[in-house]
């Protein structure tokens, strides 16, 4: 297989059109696993129409196809994500973060599988309120903490694996908002307390949406279903020691978004991990965690790629990225404020601090895009010194009548 220009030798489309019919038939989709597979089949095909670019300087033209913009697609993140880091940026605070993690265990897969929506939005209540919590704690901290939540769903072997990544303020503010309390150079908070909080608040929500009946109790689930097991089920949890990890500090605060936008607009595998695809067989790359996080490679079916693969649409309209304490939405322009003005005359001045932009206007895709990746998608791929510019739009039928015009041998009439 030839991969067209700019685009990976393997993605996960290529699976999609080729196998996406043989998935279908044997496995039932779900209304926005259906629409997963129809946009990422489609995307930057004829199928979304496209427009046309040409060079400023040698004349060179191209063909550029429209993106699906499915948060579940491959080849859609990138813009996504600089854009989003970009305008993260502006809240950071001069000062080290921690990266901290919040695991679910295996047992309550199933359930959470069946329930996407309940079970997610519980993550995301019980390490935010378990984070909040210990942070105010004055025999830990004493202050309220900013920090910055992704859900992920999946581990490198594309299994259901949920768990949420957290960016946290290394530090917080005073209750009085009068001080900036620091936390320590390389400890933030005990992560077996926080391990504790977090199996304690999620079971408990949990058993009451388990009580209120929001929870779909049938197929993997359906045992469950009798109060018996469900409580057994709960105590062998609290005797579980829930798994929460923290890594040190990053170096500087620029390096806390670029390292979490890896995070933010990451899907279940990048096309850059499948390494083969030939006779209906998927092979992609993988770290072992349990092995010394050794690379493997792993050999799946198209079939049950492409099955692993949609166990991680999302819920539609669901939120996978979320803000809390002085981060979130109703903080910003008060408390974070604060901490920012009471930060500035201590800043590190070992953390470099981010010039004044010379001008207001707003960076392109593209140029987000090239600050981030270090490419440039408008260089002119024919010349190398002039850069492509729109010059019109196409609907799909349009679109694919130029490709093949443009695709047709010249006739040389003389």
């Amino acid at each position: 297989m030839v991969a067209p220009e700019g685009r990976s030798r393997f993605e996960v489309a290529d699976v999609v059109r080729a196998y996406g019919d043989d998935y279908r038939r044997a496995h039932h989709s779900s209304g926005a696993q259906e629409a997963v597979l129809t946009h990422i089949g489609e995307c930057r095909t004829a199928a979304l129409g496209g427009h046309l670019d040409e060079c400023d300087s040698c004349g060179h033209q191209r063909i550029a196809y429209n993106s699906c913009r499915d948060r579940h697609c491959p080849k859609c993140q990138n813009t996504a994500r600089a854009k989003w880091i970009t305008e993260r940026l502006e809240r950071l605070l001069p000062i080290p973060y921690f990266h901290v993690v919040f695991t679910i265990p295996d047992e309550l897969n199933p359930l959470a599988l069946r329930n996407k929506k309940a079970v997610f939005k519980i993550i995301f209540a019980a390490a935010s309120q378990a984070l909040l919590t210990i942070a105010r704690d004055g025999k830990h901290l004493g202050a309220q903490v900013g920090f910055t939540m992704v859900l992920h769903t999946w581990g490198q072997n594309l299994l259901f694996h949920p768990h949420v990544h957290c960016v946290v303020t290394g530090g917080g503010l005073s209750s009085d908002r009068t001080r900036w309390i620091a936390a320590r150079e390389k400890y933030l908070l005990p992560v077996k307390v926080l391990g504790k909080l977090f199996r304690g608040k999620f079971l408990a929500m949990l058993d009451q949406a388990y009580r209120d009946g929001e929870l779909d109790l049938a197929g993997s689930t359906a045992e469950v279903s009798d109060p018996e097991t469900w409580r057994r089920l709960k105590d062998s949890l609290y005797k579980k020691d829930w798994v929460v990890f923290a890594k040190p500090p990053f170096g500087s605060a620029e390096q806390v978004f670029n390292y979490l936008g890896r995070y933010t607009h990451r899907i279940a595998i990048s096309n850059h991990r499948i390494v083969d695809f030939a006779d209906g067989k998927v092979t992609f790359s993988w770290k072992d965690y349990a092995d010394d996080c050794k690379k493997k490679l792993m050999t799946l079916d198209a079939a049950e790629f492409l099955r692993r693969f949609l166990l991680h649409v999302l819920p539609s309209g669901f939120v996978r990225i979320r803000h809390y304490g002085l981060c979130a939405s109703s903080n910003v322009n008060t408390k974070l404020v604060t901490a920012r003005r009471l930060l500035k005359p201590s800043a590190d001045a070992a953390t470099p601090s981010r010039p004044e932009p010379e001008s207001t206007e707003l960076p392109s895709w593209w140029e987000r895009f090239l600050e981030q990746t270090g490419i440039d998608v408008m260089a002119c791929p024919s010349c190398k010194a002039g850069r492509m510019h729109r010059q019109r739009s196409f609907s799909p039928v349009e679109i694919a009548l130029l490709a093949e015009r443009m695709a047709a041998p010249k006739v040389d009439s003389s």
